[in-house]
């Protein structure tokens, strides 16, 4: 599995290479966001607190392409603050836009997880048209979401019962994330996964094949 907080200049590379660019070839702003002293530090929703050299904060934010430093707002500059946080964000330092540092629900290593949404990293990370099998009965399934309720918490009105007491769900965990799917194969075969009927699954119960559904 990759994990985001490394990068490709890792101890594990068999490519020798330095960590940083050669600054004298770049620009003096690309430069100093490489060689100067700074903290970084996300905020949430795109937007970090910047400590700089000098020990004055600004706020960044990369949704926006926006700094409050005045090379920025009075110069109209890409700044070294914004430069910084790209940086930082591209080698895995601090989380991207919409994600935060946490640990995985899955998994359970400490990555970058979705700000709002199940608390899942990059590699256990569910797609629309994900193609998996059903452990309990071996039947091909399609991912139609992966969503933020738990197994415990999604009620399932035609078996008056939650995901997590549904008998063949017996035994997986009780706080998985709950999956919603269709059956591919079952029905009108030009049916989209829109149309199709959905059931929710724990996601342990998946067992999650190296394919995708084109729709």
């Amino acid at each position: 599995m990759t994990h985001p907080e490394y990068t490709a200049a890792s101890s594990d590379s068999d490519v020798r290479r330095p960590l940083a660019p050669d600054t004298s070839r770049l620009d003096d702003r690309s430069a100093r966001a490489w060689t100067e002293a700074m903290a970084v530090r996300p905020l949430g929703y795109g937007r970090y607190a910047v400590e700089s050299q000098s020990g004055a904060t600004y706020l960044v934010s990369l949704p926006r392409s926006d700094c409050t430093c005045p090379d920025h707002e009075i110069r109209g500059e890409r700044c070294k603050h914004l430069r910084r946080v790209a940086i930082e964000v591209t080698e895995g330092r601090v989380p991207p836009p919409g994600k935060v540092r946490g640990d995985c629900d899955i998994c359970t290593r400490e990555s970058f997880v979705p700000e709002s949404g199940p608390a899942v990293c990059g590699d256990c990370w569910l797609e629309r048209g994900d193609v998996a099998t059903d452990r309990e009965t071996g039947d091909t399934v399609v991912v139609y979401r992966l969503t933020d309720e738990t197994a415990s918490k999604r009620y399932i009105d035609s078996a008056d019962c939650t995901v997590a007491d549904y008998p063949k769900n017996d035994g997986y965990p009780t706080d998985d994330p709950v999956v919603e799917v269709v059956y591919p194969f079952s029905g009108d075969a030009e049916a989209d996964l829109d149309e199709r009927p959905r059931y929710a699954f724990p996601y342990s119960r998946l067992a999650v094949r190296d394919q995708m559904l084109i729709e």
